[in-house]
């Protein structure tokens, strides 16, 4: 049986991804620094994210990895934090390309995370793969995990890159917060509602992985988000169509940054600023979504 290892793969994405590789045929080793008390099936190892250990024997002879670890963006800034956010990005990067060098038979493919986030936020301009990368934060995490990525990508593996939107999913991500918030009446536009909302299905993101470890032309960076991106105040509109709310009251800068802050201990910016994004190169290769339409995907999901 074909078998994926997945870094990070305990997560929301990585358990989604998981379950929809083992549909396909596939055998699949989460890797993870805790594990899961229901592993649905799939095997286990456990790391740091910073040292090759017992778990990189997992790589002997699979047949990809994919690499989905760094710690979650959903939360305050502070130095702490940033810090962390960009070392476990870079580390566990860095620590795979070591383990690959060490394993006799490596996977032929190593499938990498990113970040649509590396375009930047701009609610006038909608980027493709050629697009150059914005300013701040994120960009910037998002350009120093990709170096990592090339740094430690061995010679002679092919390695693809799914710079990702935001991800719609039935058990984890934002979206169940934001169907709470709006089943209690508070799901109207945020801010000035003119801020990208680039996302994807999570079948979408699932199949445009598999597609990374399956097809052999793929190689080098991709967007991963469906190809008709909506600004915040026309996703919160068909998200209250979907959960049967007629009505959602609006959320200014204002109270957004007191409650991101205060009560949802979280950065503000995640909600007041946004991107447009397209997956041209996805396109261009022929890749079908299944899930092209705003409405549709979130008629499956809710």
């Amino acid at each position: 049986m074909p078998h994926i290892v997945i870094t990070g793969g305990t997560g929301f994405i990585g358990r989604s991804l998981a379950n929809h590789l083992t549909a396909a045929g596939y055998q699949c080793t989460l890797i993870g620094r805790n594990k899961p008390r229901d592993l649905g099936g799939h095997t286990f190892a456990a790391w740091d994210g910073r040292t090759v250990g017992d778990w990189s024997k997992s790589l002997e002879e699979a047949t990809a990895i994919v690499n989905l670890a760094g710690r979650s963006v959903d939360c305050i800034k502070s130095p702490d934090n940033v810090d962390q956010i960009l070392r476990s990005r870079v580390e566990s990067t860095a620590t795979i390309g070591a383990a690959l060098r060490r394993v006799k038979t490596p996977p032929p493919v190593w499938v990498q995370m990113s970040t649509a986030h590396i375009y930047g936020d701009s609610p006038d301009v909608t980027c493709d793969e050629s697009s150059p990368f914005g300013y701040g934060l994120a960009p910037y995490v998002g350009q120093k995990w990709e170096e990592a990525f090339h740094a430690a990508l061995p010679e002679r593996m092919r390695g693809v890159i799914i710079r990702t939107s935001f991800v719609l999913g039935k058990n984890g991500g934002a979206l169940g917060s934001l169907l709470r918030i709006t089943r209690l009446g508070l799901g109207g536009t945020v801010g000035n509602g003119k801020q990208g909302m680039s996302w994807i299905h999570e079948y979408d993101m699932n199949a445009i992985l598999q597609r990374g470890i399956e097809e052999e032309s793929m190689s080098g960076a991709y967007i991963a988000s469906a190809p008709h991106p909506v600004n915040n105040k026309v996703f919160m509109k068909a998200l209250r169509k979907s959960a049967g709310i007629p009505v959602g009251l609006p959320a200014p800068e204002m109270m957004v940054r007191f409650g991101a802050h205060n009560i949802f201990r979280t950065d503000p910016e995640l909600a007041l600023y946004g991107r447009y994004v397209v997956p041209e190169r996805l396109l261009r290769e022929g890749f079908s979504f299944k899930f092209p339409d705003l409405e549709e995907a979130l008629r499956d999901l809710v």
